[in-house]
């Protein structure tokens, strides 16, 4: 009896786990160069070995998925995902919040430099 019971319990598992499996196929291989250049700037050999590449790639989608998702069950209340949803999750670490924080600062100042320069561009484009 406890064969059969494992059995299924075993078979439900695997029902469960099939979409995120399926979803994870569908998207290997998307990051894997990013990754091997990143491997490479952090001390790795410049053609590290695939399957080490593929094992960091599941470990970075699992962990981003995961962040989304709990960033999506705070958002819930307000029905809208903020990037400040994502600060409140890493709030404990500080190393990732201040990258994040000077990250997000550089993306605004990026943001009014090509402002600044479209105007600048507008009106050379009306002088002309």
């Amino acid at each position: 009896m406890n064969n059969t019971t494992a059995g299924s319990s075993s078979k439900v598992r695997q029902g469960s786990s099939l979409p995120s499996e399926t979803s994870l196929k569908r998207k290997r291989g998307m990051f894997q160069k990013d990754l091997q250049h990143m491997m490479y700037g952090f001390g790795d050999d410049p053609n590290p070995l695939p399957e080490t590449v593929a094992l960091a790639e599941d470990v970075v989608v699992e962990y981003v998925t995961d962040m989304v998702h709990k960033a999506q069950d705070i958002a819930s209340k307000r029905g809208k995902l903020l990037t400040e949803d994502f600060l409140f999750l890493i709030r404990k670490d500080l190393p990732k919040l201040n990258r994040c924080t000077e990250l997000l600062s550089m993306n605004e100042e990026l943001k009014q430099a090509r402002k600044a320069f479209e105007v600048d561009e507008e009106k050379l484009a009306s002088i002309d």
